[in-house]
């Protein structure tokens, strides 16, 4: 790499006025590319109201995936090849050179001016160096500023010359302000982020990551990835982010749009297990017992308990003939149905067809030739359905939970040997609920009736979910997750140091397994690209004490940014900071405990310094989120004050876990922190 700085503007600059132009004729190619199909006329085309229909929503999806962002570069990157096609080490063509940016680019005889990132030719954007150049000859970053191209730095991969440097451009991208929505990181991707993000759609993969190391960005890029590689599969199949709660969600929801991707579901796993409104909490010691595994087997006994051996046989009348199905014969269907692997709803529904199969044999040695129609209509007749009914009756998923949380006796029964009595007493109900809809129901009660609904019928899968901030979920939300994904593979993201839940992942190949996905690869991303070297440095001396044998985030950022611990004297000067950060161009977040919000909202107001809520958009004059420290995850903010660290680990039911939210609070910050505290500090802070 040239260690030259980026080369910026001049009067007369060729090279820089011929990207400029290059630039401006993608954008108007684009342009060209959205007009056509915005003028396609379907009348002529579509057969029915049904196919128009369809087809000016595909028209619609296409004009959307087209839209040139203004303010987000059309191509970031350049690769000028060294050999012409045909040869054994590349794609490109001597002389050729590719733009690398978030979407294809065509000119009107369909030659491209922008190659999508996702494409296998622009692979050595991401991977190529001294030491294997790809057979690139030079690479090129755009510096932008807005959505003009501002400067250019070139690497000659090819001379052998030439020392690596640190590009400066790279440098500045990763350190820009930001303000708003999570960036997408795709101008930026390093090798081993590129790795995960282009594996296979067969296979899972796990992702470690502490924070600022990318781990979500590479997520959201390898759904877009996947989407380019395996579209039409994909299509029919679906694909899902799962995030840990609303904000987070709107905080990356501009990502996938950005990369041209706008078909991707996204929900929290309370949406996911929504059967019933929750409208009540679960204390600790209930919700670790609820989101054991050992629960998933309490129910499947509970479901199971309602099927019943027949002791009288079943007589079909057909018109002046009986036909007797025995009670030994009828138990012996039940019992291959039980010992199938299907559902307690499909064997339900499959119980009468076996009947009438065995109805339908007798007529056959009778000398009769009955066909399908009247096996169906034996099945349907009112002596098999009223078998059907008393020996494997219907069950509602939610009634059932409902019982076994209310009813002792019932509970004891099906969680024998699984669950001890003081288990059984932590999640029993103090006043059973007279009905589903009058209950109080908790989160992790919806998590059981998803169970519940899945071992009755089951559960549609996905061809891929992204399982973001996976460390707090319970055995029984993974399950939950899991069932989504049995046919299709997930990505895994999370980082066991900011587990904040008190039934928090205590290993990958735990959590993998109640996930369903045993076999996954776990990756470890250990280079930190957000936060600031001296802030990560003092966030990782609570590792030893949160998650002992986990990799400290190694900073590879030049600038170590703006760190201070401050002693202050009360609300006041917390306000003061925030004024003192507000002078910096991006983003400021305000963490604190959560008890301590409304004190620290009200001294805000009285100071006259507006802020947001998170999940609520910024502005140009609002730039402050007042951020609860249970929200903090996953956020991230050019700037952060932290107030009394001591109260945000006392809010936590227990020190481990309220260091492991001090270690998340304390890593939000992209550019600079000031800790504020008046209370003395958590002392493993040292």
């Amino acid at each position: 790499m040239s260690a030259d700085d980026p080369v910026e503007p001049a009067a007369g600059h060729d090279p820089l006025s011929r990207e400029r132009a290059h630039l401006a004729a993608s954008r108007a190619a684009l342009r060209a590319m959205r007009e056509d199909v915005e003028s396609l006329d379907i009348s002529d085309v579509t057969a029915n109201w049904v196919n128009a229909a369809v087809l000016e929503r595909q028209i619609e999806e296409r004009v959307k995936a087209l839209a040139d962002l203004s303010d987000t570069p059309l191509f970031f990157g350049r690769l000028d090849y060294l050999h012409a096609p045909g040869s054994e080490r590349t794609e490109g063509a001597e002389g050729e050179q590719f733009y690398i940016g978030r979407r294809h680019v065509h000119d009107a005889d369909g030659d491209p001016m922008v190659i999508d990132w996702r494409a296998p030719v622009s692979q050595p954007f991401y991977r190529a160096s001294g030491k294997d150049p790809m057979d690139v000859a030079l690479r090129r970053r755009f510096g932008y500023t807005g959505g003009a191209l501002t400067a250019y730095e070139d690497e000659h991969l090819s001379d052998p010359t030439e020392a690596a440097t640190t590009s400066k451009l790279l440098q500045q991208e990763i350190e820009r302000p930001r303000v708003g929505p999570m960036r997408d990181i795709v101008a930026t991707i390093q090798p081993e982020q590129d790795e995960i993000v282009r594996s296979g759609l067969a296979g899972s993969v796990c992702v470690q990551g502490g924070p600022g190391t990318g781990k979500t960005a590479v997520g959201l890029h390898r759904v877009a990835y996947l989407l380019y590689a395996h579209r039409e599969r994909l299509a029919r199949t679906g694909t899902l982010v799962v995030g840990p709660n609303r904000s987070f969600l709107h905080y990356i929801e501009q990502v996938l749009p950005a990369l041209g991707e706008l078909t991707v579901a996204q929900a929290t796993v309370g949406d996911l297990v929504a059967h019933v409104e929750v409208r009540g909490t679960d204390d600790a010691a209930a919700a670790l017992v609820k989101g054991d595994a050992r629960m998933a087997e309490v129910l499947r006994r509970a479901l199971y308990a309602h099927v019943t051996m027949p002791t009288e046989p079943v007589v079909v009348v057909r018109g002046s003939r009986r036909w007797r199905v025995p009670a030994y014969e009828l138990e012996d269907i039940v019992r291959q149905l039980l010992e199938r692997d299907i559902r307690y709803g499909a064997a339900r529904e499959a119980l009468p067809q076996r009947i009438a199969h065995a109805v339908l044999v007798q007529m056959e040695r009778a000398g009769e030739a009955p066909d399908d129609r009247v096996q169906d209509a034996v099945a349907r007749n009112g002596a098999v359905k009223a078998a059907v009914k008393a020996v494997w009756p219907a069950v509602d998923p939610a009634k059932l939970v409902l019982r076994l949380l209310g009813d002792a006796e019932f509970l004891a029964e099906h969680a024998e040997g699984l669950l001890d009595e003081q288990e059984q007493k932590a999640i029993l109900w103090t006043k059973p609920a007279r009905s589903v809809k009058s209950a109080k129901w908790s989160a992790a009660d919806a998590v059981l009736i998803d169970e519940a609904a899945d071992l009755v019928r089951r559960t549609h899968s996905l061809g891929h979910v992204v399982l973001d901030e996976a460390q707090d979920l319970s055995p029984m939300q993974y399950r939950a997750v899991g069932r989504r994904c049995t046919t299709g593979s997930a990505t895994v993201l999370g980082d066991l140091a900011q587990g904040t839940t008190p039934w928090a992942t205590r290993s990958w190949e735990e959590a993998l397994a109640h996930l369903g996905k045993p076999d996954a690869v776990v990756e470890e991303l250990t280079a930190g690209f957000r936060v600031p070297t001296d802030v990560i440095a003092y966030a990782s001396r609570l590792l030893p004490h949160i998650a002992p044998g986990l990799t400290p985030v190694a900073s590879i950022r030049e600038n170590p940014g703006l760190f201070e611990v401050r002693r202050v004297e009360g609300a006041g000067d917390v306000v003061a900071a925030c004024r003192e950060l507000l002078r910096h161009e991006g983003s400021v977040g305000l963490i604190a405990a959560d008890a301590r919000i409304p004190e620290l909202a009200g001294e805000l107001t009285a100071a006259g310094v507006s802020s947001v809520a998170p999940g609520e958009e910024t502005t140009h004059d609002t730039r402050l989120t007042l951020v609860p420290a249970s929200l903090a995850k996953g956020l991230e903010y050019d700037y952060v004050v932290l107030d009394e660290p001591r109260a945000v680990v006392d809010g936590e039911p227990d020190e481990r876990t309220g260091l492991r939210r001090l270690y998340v609070a304390l890593t939000r910050a992209v550019s600079g922190l000031i800790v504020t505290h008046t209370a003395p500090l958590p002392e493993q802070l040292g």
